[in-house]
């Protein structure tokens, strides 16, 4: 089945007519700003086609599973760590793996800076990988400061801050290497194994990897990893991995409105009555109680 939307655990916010209207009249937001965003965890049916093309460009970036779209007669697959933008105005479709749905971030934006931040359609989908240095947990974090602000409201400031937030998101994208060369880590490949490896478990928070996945990464026997992480922090990888999950859940229940099933697909979680088995295990409470208690 196709649909368009109406998936567990999704997220998404559409901006009001006339506040695109102020928005399209105000000087600095006139430049750019969005007009959807959303978060579609295993998106099964995702399907979008639009013949006569948008006022809008999408960008969509696949952080899990597998998708595809069509621009100018062209079919392009799209597979976990890659991302698109389709230009305004020209037809196009899109859609979701059937076999392994795809978990995406996506937002509509226009302006007269839109162009600055995309590339020809050809170039497409490019690659964010993990890596050393990497900063994807950072830009995840930089899309939910959008969604969040526009969650509170639509003052002018809400939105101007959204705008500004805006130009930094897409730039991470654009001009990919200036943003990790440009964070104080950028020395990562002078730490040792288990902090890269640490790294490694937070740029992959919202998805299932396993030892061997991660020792891969780094040229190492499952064995040999294993040893040298319980060595240096008393906890094997998986422990460690599902620590660092249900903390970044902790955030988000103290800080978001994030509802329990959108917070379990965020941290790789896509069944939420396990994630709150798991979040009781280690924080000897619920999600719900968690998220009632007075804290500070």
């Amino acid at each position: 089945m196709k649909r368009k939307d109406g998936f567990s655990g999704q997220r998404a916010i559409v901006l009001p007519q006339s506040v695109l209207v102020m928005m399209e009249q105000e000087p600095y937001m006139s430049t750019l700003h969005l007009t959807d965003i959303g978060y579609y965890p295993v998106a099964e049916g995702h399907y979008r086609n639009r013949p006569e093309g948008i006022s809008q460009y999408v960008l969509i970036y696949c952080v899990k599973g597998e998708g595809w779209f069509e621009l100018q007669g062209t079919h392009h697959s799209v597979v976990e760590n890659q991302y698109f933008i389709l230009p305004a105005g020209l037809p196009h479709s899109y859609g979701t793996d059937q076999a392994n749905p795809w978990t995406i971030y996506w937002i509509h934006f226009k302006g007269s800076q839109s162009a600055t931040y995309t590339d020809p359609p050809g170039q497409y989908p490019k690659e964010i990988l993990p890596g050393n240095t990497s900063r994807i947990e950072e830009r995840n974090n930089l899309f939910e400061q959008v969604y969040h602000t526009l969650e509170m409201g639509y003052s002018l400031q809400h939105l101007q801050f959204a705008s500004i937030t805006l130009h930094y998101y897409l730039a991470t994208f654009k001009y990919l290497n200036l943003y990790r060369q440009s964070t104080p880590s950028h020395q990562e490949m002078e730490k040792d194994v288990v902090d890269l490896a640490i790294h490694y478990m937070k740029e992959n928070i919202e998805k299932r990897i396993k030892v061997e996945d991660i020792a891969r990464a780094f040229h190492l026997s499952p064995s040999r990893f294993y040893a040298l992480f319980h060595h240096k922090t008393g906890s094997s990888p998986i422990t460690y991995f599902n620590n660092l999950r249900i903390q970044q859940a902790c955030h988000y229940l103290d800080f978001t409105t994030m509802k329990i099933n959108q917070i379990s697909y965020k941290i790789g979680y896509d069944d939420a009555y396990y994630f709150s088995r798991i979040f009781s295990k280690i924080m000897g409470t619920s999600p719900q109680v968690y998220r009632k208690r007075d804290k500070g």
